[in-house]
């Protein structure tokens, strides 16, 4: 990539303003850029551009989508505060209070002291969605910010890459969609697709390429002939062309197990019309023209995405035999589909109509709501990813409302959707007037009944927090808990936790362990210990995330006390070859569990067997108990955690579920090879009625590469089912 400089960038950005024809104050961008470029003298980026090149692209990005003048001066300073001389105050004092506000919502909490990269990840998250809740804009600058530097990736290390690129995949993306800002959506997707998995990402990209031809030459026969007839009815309307995102085409050839040739969405027109009612006479048209495919329409003006996303979809098939799909909206449905939240600064003064910004930001609201008893940060990071995935399922209840979930959620989630006070008085639910489990996954089209109890004192079961799928209904569940059973919460919490501080040999006299425990509570965000122990007692903190945290600070704690040095050698942690640290065990064989074949990125926990080292298990394997107090030696359970920078290989094996066929055990390990990935053994056996069942056991440096091989052995013909066993055999 050429190195740009920062002066073509600002002329190139000036012109951007000039073409936008809105009356932006370019007194306030200039000074903007003036501060920003003196600010960043000399720092450079790793690329080795200079590193203002960076803030000023973020802000053409801002540009592009339309938004206002507070917005580009905060995008072009938002990294002054962190990483130079000026500060907040400054920035308050030149250009007032707003633009400081947007300038610390975006700002990260790097300069803070944090135990390990998820929870700084999670803080800064946190920090962010409480910025948006004062400003939306927050949100649209972090994005931009984040797409400029997917856009410069490659000049950073291997692991960083593929760290960035998940954490822009689990985060920013699905926010993009949320805000409906498709185009930031789908390349912020593609570019992190192109590291996470760069052999599909290749193979889609070479299809693609191969047809581009007949594709091009197929999509504007089709524009002409919707153009020529629509004319003659006639309806003033503009026809567009589209081709499906790689990462689109990724979830279904690789994720639904489809051919290229069977995704039928992938060729796609574009009908943008006046009026709702030219959508539904274009519709018909449409039909008259072309075979639609049974099943295959979807009404999304009548019942909108939870990202306000309008528009009428239909797949029809072509003369030629070629299935695509078609698109019919609205100009303002168009604005909002390509711009969501960033259509209101950027088409606000060519809107009629009373705008739908409080609308559009109630998801937002909400879900900040869900979020205010989360006391476990990586919780926050863990809902984005369900509760504003992309995919998501349309629900109605008895009377005809229609909720909407991420694909996945159960008949619990649908309970706690509609109101809290259903989901604490749930006792079972009917789909379609059947009695279902009350684990049930709704689908869309179902019509969901909850049944409830009157009975004073009924609430939801514990159990329910490992069944559903929102973080809105099981935040709601923990909620009830920490109301209805604070006292039972706090004593279940403290006992926990003594057990926890005895496992790891934490031992402070009385007045230090108060003062110790007062310091984890503030961390954990919790006002007093008694919210510490109730919130371990409900779930909301979970002890095996932060222990290792905890022990690090009491280390620290006893080295600063001038503890003796055998104390201090007592308690310390080690590292060890296989890339795990043990606490409080020095020079110790590590092993891990054949039960269970823990990777990194899996939560795990150490077991010290006699004469063969410390085991390692997954905290979910069968062969770990639920309450290792109840356990004969519960002693003999210890702490471990991953280290930070693993380059070992893991062995991991999968079961594998097809329908017996010629060639499979070779399409399977040819499908392997083409990744790179080491086949360790491998066997398998037919059963009665003809399927196959297979076990591989695979070379993996990490659970994301582990989810990557599965996704690609779901790609071979005749297989419909890969899981993760324990033996390695």
């Amino acid at each position: 990539m050429d190195k740009i400089n920062k002066t073509q960038i600002i002329c190139d950005l000036k012109s951007l303003i000039d073409k936008s024809g809105k009356p932006y104050d370019m007194d306030v961008i200039d000074k903007a850029i003036n501060i920003a470029v003196s600010a960043h003298e000399g720092q450079k980026r790793s690329s080795g551009e200079e590193y203002v090149c960076h803030p000023l692209s973020a802000a053409a990005i801002l540009i592009e989508l339309g938004m206002d003048s507070e917005t580009i001066a905060a995008a072009i300073l938002h990294d002054v505060v962190e990483d130079t001389k000026v500060g907040l105050d400054e920035i308050t004092k030149e250009f007032g209070k707003d633009v400081a506000a947007l300038v610390d919502g975006v700002t990260k909490l790097s300069k803070l002291p944090f135990s390990t990269k998820e929870e700084q990840q999670a803080e800064n998250v946190r920090k962010m969605l409480l910025a948006m809740a004062q400003d939306i804009r927050v949100i649209i600058i972090k994005l931009a910010d984040r797409l400029h530097n997917m856009r410069t990736i490659e000049s950073l290390p291997e692991q960083k890459r593929r760290d960035k690129a998940k954490e822009t995949m689990d985060i920013y993306a699905p926010l993009a969609h949320r805000l409906g800002i498709r185009a930031v959506k789908e390349e912020l997707e593609d570019r992190s697709l192109r590291i996470l998995d760069p052999v599909a990402y290749r193979e889609i990209e070479e299809a693609l390429a191969l047809r581009e031809g007949e594709r091009n030459t197929f999509i504007e026969n089709i524009k002409q002939r919707i153009t020529e007839k629509l004319k003659s009815i006639p309806i003033e309307c503009f026809v567009a062309g589209r081709i499906k995102s790689i990462t689109g085409i990724y979830r279904k050839m690789y994720i639904q197990s489809r051919s290229f040739d069977e995704i039928y969405d992938i060729y796609a027109v574009r009908v943008i019309v006046d009026s709702v009612n030219d959508c539904y006479n274009v519709l018909g048209i449409i039909h008259d023209m072309f075979r639609p495919i049974p099943n295959r329409f979807k009404d999304y003006i009548s019942t909108p995405k939870s990202n306000m996303y309008q528009s009428l979809h239909t797949t029809v098939i072509s003369k030629e035999k070629i299935p695509f799909e078609v698109q019919i909206r609205s100009w303002e449905m168009h604005y909002t589909a390509e711009y969501g939240i960033a259509a209101h600064w950027k088409y606000k003064l060519g809107i009629q109509r009373k705008d739908k910004m409080e609308e559009r930001l109630a998801w937002i609201r909400q879900f900040i709501e869900n979020q205010k008893d989360v006391d476990d940060a990586e919780d926050i990071v863990r809902s984005i990813k369900t509760d504003l995935s992309s995919d998501d399922v349309f629900v109605f209840t008895p009377k005809g409302d229609v909720i909407t979930l991420p694909v996945g959620a159960t008949v619990i989630d649908f309970a706690y959707a509609i109101h809290s006070a259903v989901g604490n008085r749930m006792i079972g639910a009917k789909v379609d007037g059947r009695i279902v489990p009350i684990d049930y996954e709704v689908k869309t089209g179902e019509i969901v009944e909850v049944l409830t109890t009157s009975a004073q004192g009924h609430g939801p079961s514990r159990d329910w927090l490992n069944i559903v799928k929102t973080g809105e209904a099981r935040n709601k569940i923990r909620s009830w808990f920490k109301k209805e059973c604070r006292e039972e919460n706090i004593e279940q919490g403290e006992s926990e936790l003594q057990r926890e501080f005895s496992r790891n040999g934490i031992q402070l006299p009385e007045e230090k362990m108060k003062e110790f425990l007062t310091s984890q509570a503030k961390k954990q965000h919790c006002k007093t210990t008694d919210d510490f122990y109730a919130a371990i007692g409900y779930g909301g903190i979970i002890l095996s995330r932060i222990m290792a945290r905890i022990k690090d600070d009491y280390l620290r704690l006893i080295k600063s006390e001038n503890v003796p040095d055998n104390l201090v050698t007592a308690t310390r942690h080690h590292h060890n070859n296989g890339g795990v640290i043990i606490e409080n065990m020095d020079n110790c064989l590590v092993k891990f569990a054949r039960c269970c074949n823990p990777v990194p990125g899996d939560y795990i926990i150490g077991y010290i067997t006699r004469g063969y080292g410390v085991s390692i298990h997954k905290t979910d394997c069968i062969n770990v108990p639920k309450d290792i107090s109840d356990t004969p030696e519960p002693q003999r359970w210890v702490s471990v955690r991953w280290e930070d920078d693993i380059r070992d290989e893991f062995k991991a094996t999968l079961t594998i579920e097809a329908t017996n066929r010629n060639a499979l055990l070779l399409d399977v390990t040819t499908q392997l090879a083409s990744i790179h990935v080491m086949i360790h053994a491998i066997s398998a056996r037919e059963t009665q009625s003809g399927a196959v069942f297979m076990n591989v056991t695979v070379g993996v440096n990490s659970l994301e590469h582990l989810q990557s091989v599965i996704s690609r052995i779901l790609q071979v013909p005749g297989i419909f089912e890969v899981t993760r066993s324990g033996y390695s055999g």
